[in-house]
């Protein structure tokens, strides 16, 4: 009797000794947020296989952390610099991308579509939008050969002042994306003051900041059938002002509204009027 109670005792000890020791194990992951994290990036098979490597290149695992939670951004990082993280599908896949946070939807929207656009996803369904008290979340549904890669994002991300906070991979083809964007702005190009602006035909409508300007002369080059449509926001992107001519204009004058920030110049129809371009002329200072 005293044998068997003493080799439940040892037993019981190396069980736990290689909870304890072995802290990039699967079952520990649960306690432990960083493992779990590279876990769900990799999946169980791959993190096992890796384990040992991965123990080895993510120590110390503090380096990881910011602000008390596990930093995804870096850990992508590491990942991918040691060759671990497999973003690519065999075979074109629809895959779904959550993106949420806590500020202004519109706002939020606009800068996520700029940004997936510059990286070179221009076909996308939104699935679902969901606001409540704490947080708003847009999901979309795309096909590409390969998922978003989040470094990628993120450094598109960084250039409207936006920050990825957290990433959580749901499944294979799904990613959740957690965005700080209390320090937004659109990255989109500044009028000045007597700066003239070429305006190259475009599939999509001109953004710009006119913080700067009091007043803006917009003529139309001949060739054009441009009917105007001009929209003011302000630096939340909340609808200023809009301003509108159903018939073909060639230029016209247009006084910036004291509370906006941004101007949208696009067709009451379609942008194919603008065959030929615009040019902008920012006047006075403010």
């Amino acid at each position: 009797m005293v044998k068997v109670f003493l080799l439940f005792v040892m037993l019981s000890s190396t069980v736990m000794f290689a909870q304890e020791g072995d802290s990039f194990g699967a079952k520990s992951s649960l306690q432990d947020p960083l493992s779990a994290k590279i876990e769900s990036f990799l999946g169980e098979k791959s993190y096992r296989v890796n384990k040992n490597f991965i123990r080895a290149i993510f120590d110390p695992k503090r380096a990881f952390y910011k602000n008390g939670r596990v930093d995804s951004v870096k850990v992508i990082a590491k990942l991918k610099e040691n060759g671990l993280l497999k973003l690519f599908f065999k075979t074109p896949q629809e895959f779904q991308l959550n993106f949420q946070t806590s500020g202004s939807p519109l706002f939020f929207v606009k800068l996520m579509g700029d940004a997936l656009r510059n990286i070179g996803y221009y076909r996308y369904v939104t699935t679902a939008s969901h606001l409540d008290s704490s947080a708003f979340v847009w999901s979309i549904n795309l096909t590409s050969e390969y998922a978003t890669d989040p470094l990628v994002l993120q450094k598109e991300l960084a250039k409207s002042g936006c920050r990825i906070v957290d990433i959580e991979k749901n499944s294979p083809k799904e990613w959740t994306y957690s965005v700080d964007i209390s320090h937004a702005r659109l990255h989109v190009p500044m009028l000045y003051n007597h700066k003239k602006v070429k305006l190259r035909r475009s599939l999509y409508a001109y953004w710009f900041n006119v913080s700067k300007i009091r007043k803006l002369q917009i003529q139309s080059a001949a060739g054009n059938q441009w009917h105007p449509y001009i929209s003011y926001y302000d630096a939340a992107l909340h609808l200023v002002k809009i301003v509108k001519k159903a018939r073909v204009s060639h230029g016209l004058t247009l006084t910036i509204p004291k509370n906006a920030t941004y101007v949208k110049i696009s067709d009451l129809y379609t942008l194919k009027n603008v065959r030929a371009g615009l040019l902008l002329l920012p006047l006075g200072s403010r």
